[in-house]
């Protein structure tokens, strides 16, 4: 019973028992390299339905008004006239029946995901993946780009952070797909694939006139969620890349703290969260109490009738006296979000690069019988401030842009610049 932010070993926050929910903020927006990745809430239940050897009953619950008689119809009319009954599979129609129900609700992040599907999200969340290295998800209805994976093939390829995803081309899986009205699960599902296979995606990007192909073969991923280096005169500023939140997020953030507190000379501590599109709920939360006083809050939770849950810090924060500079730009969503709203909240840190994704609301999955899964927005996230960062995203306080047509990394030179050089 999991809400996508897991919670393998975290040795420093005691948390309550609504976190022990293991809320996972599918803050997580949804990936390509890591599958569907970037969540924000999963709870979990066994469905009574049965999807093999399929025995449909037809009577209508009391408690439900409706009416299925067209439903029947059609399902009975097919089984009549449909020129070929091998593909006439009770089990996939009943699928198909569930998916179109779900998707009529019209939030591209409430799924059902028919077992396949579900293998793949519950793959990308555990390391390696065969992919292109892309996170995707919705501006508003269309598909997008949250970020290319640092050294993937996506990246090396030239997508960008904000691209649009018009058409999906696979020539030796026959896929030729426009993206208008896709499900993030129906895209992971075709552009994925074996490693060393090409998918050729369409893209629009902002600034160009005209759509354009880029072709993308496909490789075997394997990410690390941390990097420690430092910058700065004698290596006095700590940078952190934080690339996702997922299951071995939390034994990374521990060596890189360890290796940290040790230190008496640090003038401060640039956390990245560029193109990081999220993840568990529990990591983001973890991350940042170590900055935070004991008790501080780190996210709201506001579910059905407006009813809100905080999420607090219960340790001591080990860097909670380290000056702090957060990088972001539009491929930081969900759990990134939640990590830099915290910190800049509760006076923390500066935000510097450009407005992020903005997307802020909580997914929590559900395990059906017969192997499948749903995922259902249960609720919206809020910073602990009350600020809903789907109305705009987070806005950054030293807005700065990286340069393309530049060597030089001018958001990381500025978070440099803050920190003292």
């Amino acid at each position: 019973m999991n809400k996508i932010f897991d919670m393998p070993k975290i040795n420093y926050i005691k948390f309550n028992l609504r976190l022990v929910r293991n809320v996972l903020a599918l803050a997580i927006i949804i990936s390509i390299s890591f599958g569907i990745g970037y969540l924000s809430g999963f709870k979990g239940f066994k469905a009574e339905v049965k999807f093999t050897d399929v025995k449909i009953a037809r009577e209508v619950p009391e408690d439900k008004n409706v009416n299925l008689d067209l439903f029947w119809k059609v399902w009975d009319t097919l089984g009549v006239k449909y020129y070929d009954k091998s593909k006439l599979i009770p089990s996939e129609m009943v699928y198909g029946a569930i998916r179109g129900m779900v998707s009529a609700v019209g939030d591209p992040y409430t799924v059902f995901l028919p077992p396949q599907e579900k293998k793949v999200v519950q793959e990308d969340l555990q390391g390696t993946f065969e992919g292109v290295g892309i996170q995707i998800g919705f501006k508003g209805t269309r598909l997008a780009v949250i970020a290319p994976l640092p050294g993937t093939p996506a990246e090396k390829s030239g997508v960008k952070a904000g691209d649009l995803i018009l058409v999906i081309r696979d020539e030796s899986r026959r896929i030729d797909q426009g993206t208008d009205g896709i499900s993030i699960t129906d895209a992971v599902e075709a552009i994925r694939g074996p490693a060393g296979t090409t998918v050729t995606l369409t893209l629009l990007r902002d600034g160009k006139d005209e759509p354009f192909d880029v072709d993308i073969t496909r490789q075997s991923i394997n990410v690390p969620s941390i990097v420690l280096e430092y910058k700065g005169d004698n290596n006095s500023i700590a940078y952190i890349k934080v690339l996702k939140f997922s299951a071995e997020t939390s034994g990374e953030w521990e060596e890189a703290v360890i290796e940290l507190v040790k230190r008496n000379d640090l003038k401060g501590i640039i956390i990245d969260l560029r193109n990081n599109p999220g993840g568990y709920l529990e990591k983001a939360v973890e991350l940042a109490s170590d900055f935070l006083e004991n008790k501080d809050t780190v996210v709201v939770e506001e579910g059905a009738g407006g009813v809100k849950n905080d999420y607090k810090v219960e340790k001591i924060g080990r860097l909670r006296k380290v000056n702090l500079v957060i990088l972001i730009n539009e491929g930081s969503a969900s759990a990134s979000e939640i990590m830099a709203g915290a910190l800049r909240d509760h006076d923390r840190a500066k935000l510097v690069g450009s407005t992020t994704f903005g997307k802020g609301t909580i997914q929590e999955p559900m395990d059906v019988d017969g192997g499948a899964g749903l995922h259902i927005t249960i609720a919206k996230w809020l910073t602990p401030s009350g600020f809903w960062v789907n109305e705009g995203g987070l806005k950054p306080d030293v807005e700065i842009e990286d340069k393309e047509d530049t060597e030089e990394d001018e958001q990381l030179q500025k978070a440099v610049e803050l920190l003292g050089p």
